[in-house]
């Protein structure tokens, strides 16, 4: 593709971020204000310090307008586009929401040039790519694997009263059928949970298609039917019906984001918690968490079909159609994405897009004998290659999850049961994919 005037005049300022960026020009737009739009959240913030240093180096400003969790931020850009307020630069996106937004984001194969897009791992900017159209630029990817409170595994007392009730070892899970097991026995409420889990929004339908995929079913069918509402996606959502009813997780999962499984499992009072990479350092600093020092980490459960769960997606950037500067925000995008940016959020357990940093933070990991997060990074990195999936890629995709949802909730809190939820969801998805063509 032919690259535009912008990218050839960019090109200069960022030729220099295929490995460390110390010395990189970004471009120089003094007195320049660019607007953003951010992803909050605990382990997004620490990136977001970096920002002054672009300031410096550019002579721009960085007016950030919202700085909230993505859900609230989707929501949030839905009614700029409604309300024709796109008044802003760049905007924190994420590779399962960019489908349905449309073109009012820029192919930033005409902005960024092509060496420095070679830097990052080629499936990344596959999948951020729509409609043919670059529309984001990856920060980082993700994919959930299953921590643990290694004392509670290793207890000689906890052992043997598994082993009676069970009739098999007590071990780090390799089977969902065996986390519901372990949950139910370590639970002890309302002080101490076996499992917890995200309870709405996109999140919840995540972790629910992940387990339908590894219970043998699927979303859709190759026509684009709903397919949910089978044997698979009942055994499915039925893991998480009878988690919540037998009180072996939090009574407050229904509401649960990603913060509240994060601080959940840190606070101690869980046994088991399937989450992101980047939460591995804030659960092994001791400043931080009750559970410091004491975490396994085993590569996620397998459904009944033999296969793992592996939601995964990548955290990007995106810059808008409408933007008033896209050399300034292509610059600022291609700093918060850079290599040493990406180191920044590499050492606490954010799994890199750029393909060199996979192995540059392990060996700094080695180097400095930190032999938690080598795990880390060799368990996130084998789960990446070979068990991640994306949600489908259609922009009907959030539309559906907006309908799924709040039916996964009912069944979980036992107002319907899982069939009856996803029967009626099965329903309300096939009017939203017949409306938009599918069938």
């Amino acid at each position: 593709m032919k690259r535009t005037l912008t990218a050839l005049a960019l090109g200069a300022s960022v030729a220099a971020l295929g490995s460390v960026a110390a010395a990189a020009d970004y471009g120089s737009f003094p007195g320049y204000t660019l607007k953003v739009k951010l992803i909050g959240g605990a382990q997004y913030e620490p990136l977001y310090a970096e920002i002054g240093k672009w300031e410096e180096m550019t002579g721009a400003k960085v007016e950030i307008l919202s700085r909230k969790n993505h859900f609230e931020l989707d929501r949030e850009i839905k009614q700029d586009i409604a309300a024709g307020t796109l008044d802003w630069c760049v905007g924190s996106n994420h590779t399962s929401f960019a489908p349905q937004y449309g073109n009012i984001y820029a192919d930033l194969r005409e902005l960024i040039p092509e060496e420095t897009l070679a830097g990052f791992v080629p499936l990344v900017l596959e999948h951020s790519t729509v409609g043919g159209r670059l529309v984001q630029l990856p920060r980082h990817s993700d994919v959930s694997n299953l921590y643990y409170i290694r004392s509670l595994f290793e207890n000689e007392d906890n052992k043997a009263r598994f082993r009676a009730e069970y009739g098999y070892d007590l071990a780090p899970p390799e089977t969902w059928a065996q986390v519901k097991d372990m949950a139910m026995f370590f639970a002890d409420p309302p002080d101490f949970f076996g499992f917890q889990f995200v309870g709405k929004d996109e999140a919840v339908n995540g972790r629910f298609y992940e387990m339908l995929v590894a219970e043998g079913g699927q979303m859709f069918t190759d026509d684009w039917a709903p397919a949910f509402n089978s044997e698979a996606g009942v055994r499915a959502l039925q893991f998480f019906v009878d988690l919540y009813q037998a009180k072996a997780v939090p009574a407050g999962v229904p509401n649960y984001l990603w913060d509240d499984t994060g601080l959940g499992f840190a606070s101690g009072t869980v046994a088991m918690n399937l989450d992101w990479g980047g939460w591995s350092a804030f659960f092994n600093d001791p400043a931080n968490s009750k559970v410091a020092g004491d975490i396994g980490l085993v590569r996620a459960p397998k459904g009944s079909s033999g296969r793992r769960t592996g939601w995964s997606g990548s955290h990007t950037f995106s810059i808008t159609e409408t933007c008033d500067n896209k050399a300034a925000a292509a610059s600022f995008i291609t700093f918060l994405t850079d290599y040493d940016r990406q180191m920044i959020e590499a050492r606490k357990g954010l799994l890199p897009t750029r393909t060199q940093v996979w192995e540059d933070i392990k060996a700094e990991f080695a180097a400095a004998g930190d032999d938690f997060m080598v795990m880390v990074f060799e368990t996130f990195q084998a789960s990446m290659a070979e068990d991640a999936f994306t949600p489908p890629l259609i922009p009907e995709w959030i539309e559906v999850s907006n309908v799924l949802w709040p039916r996964l909730q009912a069944a979980i809190v036992g107002d319907m049961t899982a069939q009856e939820a996803l029967d009626v969801a099965a329903k309300e998805a096939l009017a939203i994919m017949e409306d938009a063509g599918y069938r």
